[in-house]
């Protein structure tokens, strides 16, 4: 009776976890819980911390803006921050200096919270966080009068397909727009690759019992609304630069990744660095295994520190670095993010 008692126990609790891993996959099937998972824009990170300084009314008065317009060699980056939280929250603000520290009295950094974040209204969307990069972009060209040869994107986690979006835009547009570089730390594919491999803290999965079901993640697949397609966005961005004839500008992209990321698996810098070399290589096709193997010859070891890899054309570069230690978040105020950046500007205006 005993051990029929124990298997009716462990029968119930089976059935209990399978119902209810069942309404939670349910439940990121309605857009309103989809977007929370997605966004995590009612997660602030800095409930209890209070502003004290307060806010300036007219930005354009501070002496932080005068530096930055009065000054002919000034630079600026667009900083485009993860999911969750607020401009304060985690290593974001250490992360800001990481930004100036290769050239402290020159490079300036503009962040904002997308709406929905913070202290900025509305709800979150793709379409939504485009126009909100598109309205900083407009501002720091226009407002401040930085030319795009002086200005670098930079994008981290959901930050990097706010950022490939943006450029993907601007350069399709028929007065091209090309910024002096991008720097994507720790981004991913698409949100339906990042669903299939997302794990909290790096153990639990998420999506697993469905990725063993190929049909079965296809059809969940269909239900989401916020597709974020990072490696087709940045495939068609570089597609677009390889194809501009007469404007002489070039394109320069990093990405950025830790091997101890567990929030976003580095294999999705491999995608997107994939795509992106694939699309500069048009009309010529190559797998993505004849790609590693290429890399593998031609990367550079960095050591204990990692591996670098560049591939150049005679418009534009793409680099990937993967870093052997830096988490998802940490690794933003690493001394590879300060140098990433200062190169940014420098092959840009080279």
């Amino acid at each position: 009776m005993k051990l029929f008692s124990v298997l009716q126990i462990a029968i119930y609790i089976i059935a209990a976890s399978v119902v209810g891993y069942c309404l939670f996959v349910g439940l990121l099937a309605i857009p309103f819980f989809q977007s929370q998972a997605i966004y995590l824009n009612h997660i602030t990170l800095t409930w209890l911390a209070a502003e004290t300084a307060g806010f300036v009314d007219d930005v354009t008065t501070s002496l932080s803006f005068k530096l930055l317009r009065d000054d002919p060699e000034a630079l600026l980056v667009l900083y485009l921050h993860g999911a969750a939280g607020t401009l304060g929250s985690g290593f974001r603000p250490p992360s800001y200096r990481t930004m100036y520290a290769g050239a402290p009295d020159k490079i300036h950094t503009v962040a904002i919270d997308y709406r929905g974040l913070g202290a900025s209204t509305g709800t979150p969307s793709e379409e939504g966080l485009l126009t909100d990069a598109l309205t900083l972009a407009e501002w720091a060209m226009q407002d401040a009068g930085i030319p795009p040869s002086r200005i670098v994107l930079f994008g981290q986690s959901l930050g990097t397909a706010v950022a490939i979006s943006l450029a993907r835009h601007l350069a399709s547009r028929p007065d091209s727009v090309l910024f002096s570089g991008m720097v994507l730390v720790a981004p991913f594919a698409d949100v339906e690759l990042l669903t299939a491999t997302y794990r909290i803290a790096g153990t639990i999965p998420i999506l697993d019992p469905l990725a063993a079901f190929p049909r079965l993640l296809a059809f969940f697949n269909k239900f989401i609304l916020h597709k974020w397609p990072s490696k087709d966005n940045l495939a068609a961005f570089v597609g677009n630069c390889e194809t501009m004839a007469g404007h002489g500008l070039k394109y320069h992209i990093t990405v950025i990744h830790a091997q101890d990321d567990y929030d976003i698996p580095w294999s999705h810098s491999d995608q997107v660095f994939w795509h992106a070399v694939s699309a500069a290589r048009a009309p010529r096709e190559f797998n993505f295994e004849e790609l590693e193997r290429e890399k593998d010859e031609t990367k550079t070891s960095l050591g204990a520190a990692g591996w670098t890899v560049n591939y150049k054309t005679a418009r534009g570069a793409i680099r990937e670095e993967i870093a052997k230690w830096g988490l998802h978040d940490r690794i933003m105020s690493y001394p590879i993010v300060s140098l990433t950046v200062l190169r940014a500007f420098e092959e840009g205006t080279a």
